[in-house]
């Protein structure tokens, strides 16, 4: 009998859920969106729901059920199955894993979201086949997750991989974790946006294409269309990105000084641009790098998983 596992990834605006087989591949997958206002008991009634439409379209029983995993956006307290704390969600303090025990009666494990994406794309993406693997994502913040020895580093409080809270710009601009100069705060999709807005704003920036690709209208200006401004040459938005390529650089080579993995994952929507960030992001890094002059580098690649990474890393949580 084939032997199938559940995976639950938790976000501000969807619960994501997926029934992942033995070879990581997801049978079957859908989404429905997130309500806090009725607490966690509200959250994993959801869960349990969609799961079980899931299980009712492809034919598989509980029974067939090994376990199920849960990536949380924010800190999960392995020891008390509570989400102590997710920002994005308002929540603090929930009992989590003690209701979806209870609805569930699996096994049942959970994780940061970032961590559960990192695992996934070790398992069976970019990471597959090295025993140590960073993935940082880039999105409305920055996140990660780490793989040392073909183990998953969570930290004495379960709270690793809050990479966008180190600072790269001493008394820089103010991060929403109240420090100043984080590297979040420079090298998210948030950050990028904000140094585009700034210099559409300034004289040659009046000029520029993004004002045509977002319809003249600022609050569409997105990360994506930062990238495909500059491939077509627009010398605001060319400026852009070379500034947000340094900042990110910066980062990225003190994660690798620090932990010297065999490869370094970038994923989130900025990863999106792919060889456009790619390609000059490690040419930048080989400059700053301690190691440039090692025989044994870390490979810098682009998360190949996208949105299943989440899924497929808590499916295969095995604690």
């Amino acid at each position: 009998m084939v032997i199938y596992c559940v995976g639950i990834d938790l976000g501000g605006t969807t619960i994501k859920a997926g029934i992942v087989d033995e070879d990581y591949r997801i049978v079957k997958s859908g989404a429905v969106p997130t309500v806090t206002d009725r607490g966690a008991q509200g959250l994993v009634g959801d869960m349990k729901e969609l799961v079980s439409s899931l299980l009712e379209e492809t034919g598989i029983s509980m029974e067939e059920i090994a376990s199920v995993g849960l990536g949380v956006p924010g800190t999960a307290n392995k020891k008390t199955g509570v989400m102590e704390y997710a920002n994005n969600l308002n929540m603090k303090d929930e009992p989590l894993i003690p209701l979806l025990k209870r609805y569930f009666k699996k096994p049942v494990s959970f994780t940061n979201d970032a961590n559960a994406a990192a695992w996934g794309e070790y398992l069976a993406g970019c990471g597959k086949g090295y025993a140590s693997m960073v993935m940082v994502t880039l999105g409305t913040g920055i996140g990660g997750g780490m793989i040392l020895d073909g183990k998953l580093y969570e930290g004495c409080n379960f709270a690793a991989g809050e990479f966008g809270h180190f600072v790269i710009q001493y008394d820089g601009e103010i991060c929403n974790c109240g420090r100043r100069g984080c590297f979040e705060t420079y090298a998210s999709a948030t950050g990028l946006r904000r140094m585009a807005l700034k210099a559409m704003k300034e004289e040659e920036g009046r000029r520029s294409l993004l004002w045509s690709l977002c319809g003249q209208d600022e609050d569409k200006v997105d990360g994506q269309k930062i990238f495909e401004a500059a491939r077509r040459g627009d010398l605001t938005a060319e400026s852009v990105v070379e500034r947000y390529l340094y900042y990110l650089s910066v980062g990225i080579t003190d994660i690798i000084n620090i932990f010297q993995p065999e490869v370094l994952c970038i994923g989130g929507g900025v990863s999106r641009a792919k060889d456009q960030l790619l390609e000059p992001l490690k040419r930048l890094v080989d400059q700053q790098v301690y190691t440039r002059d090692s025989a044994v580098k870390t490979e810098i690649v682009i998360a190949s998983l996208g949105n299943d990474a989440g899924i497929i890393g808590a499916a295969m949580l095995d604690d």
